[in-house]
Parts: C-alpha cells; structure tokens; sequence
C-alpha cells in the first residue's frame, strides 16, 4: 500500500518575485493577491530500497494505477516465500488434525493392542499356574513375584495401547482444533502483510493527473518516507489568494469571481472552492508597510476549463466583491 502525502499547496507563495511586492498603493481596493496553484500527491517510499526503474517520464499525464516507480523487492519476495511456507505448514497441521487417523495408522495401533492383550493373557495365565505351584511349595516366592511383575506389565501395555486406539478413533480435541485454527489466522495475516509490503515497493499513482517530479533516479537507494514521485492532481490549476479581513464577509462556497492572470488580458470566472476560517496576517509582499498589520484569509478559487496549461506560480488578482 503507498503512503499518500496531499499538499494542497502549489507553490509556496513566499517565493513570489517582487511584482506581488509592488505598493499596494497602487492596486484597487478590492483585489485579493496570490498565484496558480495545483494540488501537489507526493508518494512516498515504504522501505529503503533501490530504485529499479521509472517507466514513466515527467510530464506525463497519467491515470490512477499507473506504475510510477518500483523499487527493488528481492528482499521482500523472499519474505513471501517464507511467509507463504508457514501458512502451508500451519494448514498441513489444521488438516491433519480435521482429518483425524489415517487407516494405516488405524490398523498399526489395532495391532498393537491384539499384541498387548495376547501378551497379558499370556502373563496371566502363568501368574495363575504359578500361584498353584507356590501353595504347593513347588516354586519360591521370589519366582512367584517375578511373574507377578510380568503380569502387571502386560497389563499396563494392554492399557496403553488400547488408549492410543480409542485417541486415533475420537479423533483431535477441540482445544487442539482451536490451537491449529489460530496458528492458521495468525499465518494468513503474516502472508497479508508480507504481500501487501511487496506491493508497496512498486509505486502506482493514486489520482489522475501530471507526473511532474521523480526525486530519485534508477539505481539510487531511497530513504524510508521520502517522496519517489510526485503527481499535479486536477484537471486545472486553482487560483490560491488572501482576501484582505473586510470582504471575508461577503464571500461564501461557490461565488463565482474574476480572475486576473498576469500576461493574459482576458480575465477567467473562476469559482471559490474554499476559503479558510481562520484569518492570517497578510504577507509583507502584499501589502505596503501602513497595511501590513491587516488580516486576510487564505482561499482557493477553482479555475474554469481551458486553463490546465497555464503555468503554475504565475500570480493572479482576484475581483472581489
């Protein structure tokens, strides 16, 4: 996923050349200052990674999705993998405790209580004999006790194989289940986060609009969260002013208003976009010294059609009403 930085700034109105900083002596009343403008996406990288190509050159309109930028992802595959590997393990392990007992194993642990039981039958029948043969003074007691260990071993072995039977025919328990089931979860969100970190390393631009910087170039090593590409949103530029405190009043969303662009005779309609609810103290190249000290509003007044080739930091005058 690319981290998404949205300046609404353009251009930074304090590099305006001095024309701006005429005395505003000479400019009417009611006229707001400032310049062309154009949302500015800054795409950011995710990882410090190399850069491995650009196939798009600046200038370049280009729709949301297109791929801007790749870094190298050699290193975050191979965590794919490994991801990917564990959550087939932790599956494998959910499975084969759903599935419960293969026959084979089955019979294997059938077997081994036929055995058990014919090898107590067998110790028993000779704890019998020999506890006749002990009453008649025939055996020792010390003869007596060993059969009769034998016997209780074949039949704890009787015991314990007819356990492992009855555990391979229940099948899992439901706590084990639930262990397996959470190992799975826990699997599948590592092999999200492990993809979702590969897509991130190829840029993609997240509006339409103009490609209009590549930072870096192919074969640099980028910095975790500095910008790799940056696209001019909007099919126009906008009109970014200060209206001067005493027309803040009058102006609301929507007033349509003239625009002047420097060089241009014809003014455009533009249409206020936004304007700022807290007020800022006017630029000192706005205003002469005597008005330096007044209050403006900063506001954005979108620009008609026919305009997106205008060049962006050209200032412009804004009638107001």
């Amino acid at each position: 996923m690319d981290i998404l930085l949205t300046v609404r700034a353009g251009v930074a109105l304090a590099a305006i050349p001095a024309l701006i900083g005429q005395s505003c002596s000479e400019q009417p009343a009611n006229v707001a200052l400032g310049v062309l403008a154009q949302e500015r996406v800054a795409l950011t990288a995710t990882a410090n990674e190399i850069v491995v190509d650009e196939p798009v050159a600046e200038g370049t309109f280009v729709k949301a999705g297109t791929v801007l930028v790749k870094l190298d992802d050699k290193l975050q595959a191979a965590n794919v993998a490994a991801a990917e590997a564990g959550r087939d393990k932790a599956q494998a392990d959910l499975d084969k405790l759903t599935m419960g007992a293969r026959p084979e194993e089955l019979r294997i642990a059938e077997a081994r209580v036929e055995s058990a039981r014919a090898a107590f039958t067998e110790a028993n029948s000779t704890l019998e004999r020999s506890k006749v043969l002990l009453d008649r003074g025939t055996i020792t007691s010390a003869t007596y006790d060993q059969d009769v260990a034998r016997h209780d071993s074949a039949q704890a072995e009787l015991a314990s194989a007819e356990q492992s039977l009855a555990e391979l025919t229940s099948g899992a328990r439901e706590e084990d289940l639930r262990v397996a089931q959470a190992q799975v979860a826990a699997a599948d969100a590592q092999l999200a986060g492990a993809r979702s970190k590969l897509s991130d390393l190829t840029i993609r631009a997240s509006r339409d609009g103009v490609l209009d910087s590549l930072p870096w170039n192919v074969g640099e090593r980028v910095s975790l969260g500095s910008p790799v590409a940056v696209v001019l949103a909007g099919a126009t530029p906008f009109a970014r002013v200060y209206v001067p405190e005493p027309y803040r009043v009058h102006l609301k969303k929507g007033d349509k208003l003239m625009v002047h662009v420097d060089g241009i005779d014809a003014p455009f309609e533009g249409t206020l976009s936004w304007i700022s609810n807290d007020p800022a103290f006017t630029p000192y190249y706005a205003l002469n010294q005597k008005e330096r000290s007044r209050l403006v509003y900063l506001a954005e007044i979108a620009m008609p059609k026919g305009t997106a080739d205008l060049p962006l930091g050209i200032p412009v005058e804004v009638d107001l009403p």
